[in-house]
């Protein structure tokens, strides 16, 4: 005999495994490498100034400016290199949470909706 579960009993579980996902080891080295960069000033002004260069080259496309756009888009890859370069910015990257938690979201959706509805990413 089948068991349902109820949607209280569902968020229940669901909760559990939040709980359990936020205590991996993915997880941890994942938010101990983010603190790391919070912390770090060089990798907090580099992403202010990408930032401020985004903002503008939005401005300079919008008003056309095409050479200084493409000028504003040379610094922020510029910068974006030099931010790249830093090793906690490399351990960071190299921590591959969004792929594990898509691995586990394809893994649900696989269980809980027939093939027939869910096709494959290559369908």
């Amino acid at each position: 005999m089948e068991h349902y579960y109820s949607k209280e009993e569902l968020v229940a579980k669901a909760e559990r495994l939040a709980r359990q996902l936020s205590e991996s080891d993915q997880v941890r080295f994942y938010k101990q490498a983010e603190e790391k960069i919070s912390a770090n000033k060089k990798v907090q002004q580099l992403v202010e100034r990408i930032k401020q260069y985004q903002k503008e080259s939005v401005n300079l496309q919008h008003f056309g400016k095409t050479e200084a756009y493409h000028r504003n888009e040379a610094i922020i890859d510029q910068l974006q290199a030099e931010l790249d370069a830093i090793p906690v910015v490399q351990e960071f990257r190299q921590e591959e949470l969004n792929d594990f938690l898509q691995m586990l979201t394809h893994l649900i959706s696989q269980r809980v909706v027939p093939k027939s509805e869910n096709p494959s990413p290559e369908e």
